[in-house]
């Protein structure tokens, strides 16, 4: 199942620029997060910095800021250490950054976690170790305030049925009604023995943290009701100007799982098998997002639009970029899906390659004013480990070869 990666007519993927690199010592650099601001002409890029490449080595986030000129190049400033997003004797992870336009205030969500603890020990203990947190700034990034640790308010009790959680990772979400949405999940408890999870009975589960206060206060959609992971999520507005919140998440068993929110997540109806997005066997994370349907639309790729029994006639005013490793056996081959129909099941093109080799997670940017994508990807010749590297795109080269075959 899934789509026949395609690669641009002269095979040429865009050009890279490594943001952050792993170190001989070890030092390694992980899990990317992007935010365009537009109004500076700004891109913020986050990632991890560890000591090694494992989750328990996670020590702290680092940022490195990046000014548009007019050309359309990118001129990047060095890594900086975000030294408020932290709390005492634990590590930051998941990076997961959100603009609010009416303040203009940045906030970053992120999760500390005690000590090295891993995942895997509060899944088998059921004991949870892991705090939600978020640092904001009133001037792009150039200043954050001390870590604000909102585990208490925002998940309450229901952390008891918790046995760990995350956010994203990647980019968040402000919605036309000024909503703002950071995608997580979490790892259910559904039942203890003797304070211990049954076995094989925890499993993840994708949600919403939200604010509709502009980020004074912030709550706790529902979760999915089938297992997704790592997600992410973009508004989709269709012709009737109603807004539907899509969640794509890191699922298992060959292909993404997908649900759609028509509360602006407060829950999520009908998750979906996503039969055409490839799911490496033990998953990856992976990058969506929403821009608006563009005016003018290439006529040779208009009979190629078609050509199965889909529905996919423009219904909505936004269109869905996917970003995520293509080979169904392992982390390789970083390309993009397109999705013209976004409201349907069977909307996305088969996939466009930016990177062949080793690939792992990403996140995805746009830039309404030039009608210009950018990411970050996880990549390298050996490994997916190797480095975080920064590439921009546009539209119509996605359109020249994201085409649905028959």
């Amino acid at each position: 199942m899934g789509n026949t990666p395609s690669k641009s007519d002269g095979g040429e993927a865009p050009p890279k620029t490594t943001l952050f690199e792993r170190e001989p010592s070890g030092i390694t650099y992980r899990i990317p997060a992007l935010i365009y601001l537009r109004h500076s002409g700004t891109f913020l890029a986050f990632a991890e910095k560890r000591t090694s490449s494992r989750d328990c080595d996670a020590k702290l986030l680092v940022m490195r800021r990046g000014v548009q000129s007019d050309d359309g190049s990118v001129q990047w400033l060095s890594s900086e250490e975000l030294s408020t997003a932290c709390l005492p004797d634990h590590r930051t992870m998941n990076p997961c950054p959100v603009f609010e336009k009416n303040t203009s205030t940045l906030f970053l969500f992120f999760v500390c976690i005690l000590g090295n603890t891993s995942e895997q020990r509060q899944i088998i203990t059921g004991k949870n170790k892991t705090r939600l947190c978020y640092v904001s700034s009133g001037d792009d990034g150039h200043t954050w305030s001390e870590v604000t640790d909102v585990t208490e308010s925002v998940i309450g009790q229901t952390i008891r049925k918790w046995a760990t959680f995350a956010v994203g990772p990647g980019h968040g979400v402000q919605l036309e009604n000024g909503r703002l949405i950071i995608p997580a999940y979490a790892y259910y408890i559904p039942y203890r023995c003797f304070s211990f999870p049954v076995p094989h009975t925890v499993y993840p589960r994708a949600l919403t943290v939200y604010s509709a206060d502009l980020g004074k206060t912030w709550h706790m959609g529902k979760m999915l009701l089938k297992k997704s992971c790592e997600c992410e999520m973009a508004e989709i507005i269709d012709h009737e100007g109603r807004s539907h919140l899509y969640c794509n998440a890191r699922n298992f068993g060959g292909h993404r799982r997908e649900a759609l929110s028509e509360n602006s997540g407060v829950c999520f109806d009908k998750p979906r098998t996503a039969r055409e997005l490839v799911e490496q066997p033990k998953g990856c994370q992976g990058s969506v997002i929403g821009f608006p349907v563009p005016e003018f639309i290439p006529s040779e790729d208009a009979e190629n639009k078609t050509c199965d029994t889909s529905p996919l006639s423009p219904d909505t005013q936004t269109w869905l970029l996917f970003m995520h490793p293509t080979n169904k056996h392992s982390r390789r081959d970083m390309g993009v899906y397109l999705n013209r129909s976004p409201l349907h099941s069977r909307g996305w093109d088969r996939p466009s390659i930016l990177h062949s080799g080793p690939s792992g997670y990403s996140d995805l940017a746009y830039n309404r004013d030039n009608d210009q994508f950018s990411c970050l990807m996880e990549c390298g010749k050996e490994s997916e480990l190797e480095q975080i590297a920064f590439m921009s795109f546009t539209l119509k080269e996605v359109m020249q070869t994201n085409r649905k075959t028959c």
